[in-house]
């Protein structure tokens, strides 16, 4: 523990793998996001895809958890989840959520926040698709978020939905699809030494972005 203690109150890391100045930005936030995310897929970067969601429920409660960036476009940023969820139900009770992206090797973070709202029926059967089949069994034996009394129990339920659904396509749950964030704010960080990072804010008025730069 004292270890521990130590570690957590003397833990530091110079961030010097570049810059981020006015004249790299595009004037698109999502163009800008698109080059990172390419830079961190060229670079090996394990699932640089994955982000932080986090939502709040009614109770003005936040929760936050890891989820899989699936399309970025200029509707924003979509994922799938199960609408049943407690992710889910807060999205849905809410209407609002932030994402954040952490690449540690490239010293990069963006922070997204905005709107959200369910993708078409016909994207998420068209997404649905090109899962794994045992993912799809999975999307309907999960009841997510929800206790579960055994891990048989499970499963058992996983056993039953392979035999049901044997020799034909798995369908989509109803209760499981995309959510895309229509994003009104995103932050570019970039890691500098001696904690003085660069930050760039990108915001929407009127649908017109506005860049500004922030203090560290």
């Amino acid at each position: 523990m004292d270890k521990l203690k130590h570690f957590l109150k003397h833990s530091r890391q110079q961030y010097d793998k570049g810059i981020l100045a006015e004249n790299h930005l595009d004037p698109d936030p999502l163009k800008q996001f698109s080059y990172w995310m390419e830079m961190a897929v060229r670079e090996g970067i394990p699932e640089p895809n994955a982000m932080d969601l986090s939502t709040v429920d009614e109770s003005c409660r936040p929760s936050s958890r890891i989820v899989l960036l699936r399309t970025c476009d200029q509707r924003g940023f979509t994922f799938f989840t199960n609408y049943e969820s407690r992710k889910g139900k807060d999205l849905l009770s809410n209407g609002f959520a932030s994402l954040n992206f952490f690449w540690q090797q490239q010293a990069r973070q963006v922070r997204v926040a905005g709107s959200v709202c369910k993708v078409s029926p016909e994207e998420s059967d068209e997404y649905f698709s090109t899962r794994p089949r045992e993912s799809q069994i999975g999307a309907w034996a999960s009841s997510q978020s929800a206790y579960l009394n055994s891990r048989q129990e499970l499963e058992e339920a996983i056993l039953a939905l392979e035999k049901e659904y044997e020799g034909r396509e798995v369908p989509r749950p109803p209760h499981w699809g995309g959510f895309v964030l229509e994003p009104d704010r995103i932050e570019f960080w970039q890691g500098r030494p001696n904690r003085l990072h660069d930050r760039f804010l990108y915001e929407k008025t009127n649908d017109i972005w506005m860049v500004f730069r922030l203090f560290p």
